[in-house]
């Protein structure tokens, strides 16, 4: 059971990267051509806009971890009635927030950027356009989270990457539309996106349909699981709010502050961490569904190790990807961009940070959903996010400069996790804050600062160029595969990975 389980893990893992690696390629190339196309200006609008529309969506993303979550529990308890129940029931609840969420959209959305968005006077009927096909891309992408969902409990990861490469490939084509259409660019790239979506949102349905029973709709609304999907999603939504509080609705007060060039350094520095992000925790992601499933079968030490083996590599692989660009962030940008936005650079070197932290116990959030005790780590954690907004304001309208906002969300997502830690130790028999969250805390910080000062002394007196990139590429891969394995792994689990190595050495030999 328990090699089965690890070999589903790797299998998905693999999927999940070979989607990623051709979204990286396709979107490092169109991110240019988009950028050189619409302008600076037009960039920075369509990703406020995009912004404004977020900030409803967070009503969303509380009722996707709550619909994965019961799939993923029901699969797990091999309960196939229920887990049909389970899905029409969402799908109703998804329909019903994807209206809330369109209606906030046309009444107070539209008040906001009309009255408090810096745009362009000549722009403003492009900036509507592109936000009314946005709110039609949320309609579907609402709607569609159920079927999502099934898709990753039943770990057909290699679905998704298909599906998704596809999706990636069409928006290349979206790249091109855009460079030859005779049309308001601005306008025709909110078009294009929508279509995609659209497109892709409708063969996810069809495949879920053709071959999951419980996709079958059913107008089956279940009272007692509704009540227990929305008290697990009511405390989720405040910690989603905060979500939203720290990337959009800083969007919103850069926007208010400095306007719109600002939102296109910001928008370029969240591809940056995004695709970082991405390629850091495809195994966390692999591991997910496994941790629940252990959960429902009440597996709790299978569970306890996959969290924590979950955490160092994904930390590991942040390490890999986010230490060269941190010190190579200009050369990097002048390459890709030709022109970059001022202060593109700080911007995505707090960000990178931010992606360093949140990787330390990205697993542990996997483990508390699980248990479905979320109430303390939501509200904890999401008034550390949401203060965000009140504190940047503040310290905007006294003086203080564009970065305050992302450097205060590398401190409170420093100090966030622990809470996560003490609900676990309370409701997870062999957990314990101080024999497992903070050694491996200890750990990951000491690795961090090894790498980044080992780094810094050794480029220091090169000069920035392409020779001088991998140069640090180099060094910091052979330090992060050093500190990796002797510091951020702990002595026993060294010992189990010596072993495989080992073991698959010889059986290639045999």
């Amino acid at each position: 059971m328990q090699s089965t389980g690890n070999k589903t893990i790797v299998k998905n893992t693999i999927m999940l990267y070979i989607r990623l690696i051709v979204n990286m390629i396709i979107t490092l190339f169109t991110a240019r051509v988009v950028l050189q196309t619409l302008g600076v200006e037009d960039y920075g609008i369509y990703g406020v806009i995009g912004g404004v529309l977020s900030m409803f969506s967070f009503l969303n993303s509380s009722m996707s971890g709550a619909t994965s979550r019961f799939l993923t529990y029901e699969l797990g308890k091999g309960r196939t009635k229920r887990l049909a129940v389970t899905f029409s029931t969402s799908i109703i609840v998804h329909i019903v927030i994807a209206l809330l969420i369109a209606f906030l959209c046309e009444t107070i959305g539209i008040w906001f950027i009309n009255n408090k968005l810096i745009i362009p006077e000549t722009r403003l009927i492009a900036a509507h356009w592109v936000f009314q096909f946005a709110i039609f891309s949320m309609i579907v992408s609402v709607t569609q989270v159920p079927y999502n969902a099934t898709i990753f409990s039943h770990e057909r990861m290699d679905v998704y990457a298909y599906v998704e490469i596809v999706s990636s490939i069409l928006k290349l084509l979206i790249v091109y539309l855009l460079v030859i259409g005779n049309f308001d660019k601005l306008i025709l790239y909110a078009i294009l996106n929508f279509s995609v979506n659209f497109i892709i949102a409708l063969y996810y349905r069809y495949y879920c349909v053709r071959y999951f029973e419980e996709c079958r709709f059913h107008w089956i609304l279940d009272k007692p699981l509704l009540k227990e999907m929305l008290s697990f999603s009511g405390w989720d939504l405040y910690g989603n709010l905060s979500v939203m509080a720290r990337t959009q609705g800083v969007n919103m007060i850069l926007n208010m502050f400095f306007g719109p060039i600002m939102n296109a350094a910001a928008d370029i520095a969240s591809r940056i961490q995004s695709l970082i992000m991405n390629l850091s925790t495809n195994v966390s992601i692999a591991t997910r569904p496994q941790i629940v499933l252990n959960y429902s079968q009440g597996n709790h030490e299978k569970m306890i190790s996959l969290m924590r083996d979950g955490a160092r590599l994904t930390f590991i692989l942040m390490l890999l990807f986010s230490v060269p660009l941190i010190f190579e962030i200009h050369y990097i940008l002048k390459l890709w961009l030709g022109v970059i936005p001022k202060h593109t650079e700080m911007i995505c070197i707090l960000t990178l940070l931010w992606n360093l932290v949140v990787a330390m116990n990205i697993t542990t959030n996997h483990v508390v959903q699980a248990t479905t005790k979320i109430r303390l780590v939501s509200i904890v954690s999401g008034t550390c996010f949401l203060s965000v907004i009140p504190v940047t304001y503040f310290c905007f309208n006294t003086g203080v400069d564009y970065w305050f906002p992302f450097a205060y969300n590398v401190m409170m997502a420093a100090i966030c996790p622990v809470i996560g830690g003490y609900t676990l130790q309370k409701y997870i028999k062999g957990y314990s804050i101080n024999k497992i969250m903070l050694p491996d805390l200890l750990r990951d910080w000491v690795a961090l600062i090894i790498i980044c000062l080992v780094c810094y002394l050794f480029i220091q007196n090169v000069n920035e160029g392409f020779i001088r990139v991998l140069y640090t590429c180099t060094i910091s891969t052979i330090l992060t595969l050093f500190a990796g394995y002797y510091i951020v792994f702990p002595a026993e689990r060294r010992q189990v990975i010596t072993n495989f190595i080992i073991n698959k050495i010889w059986k290639r030999k045999l």
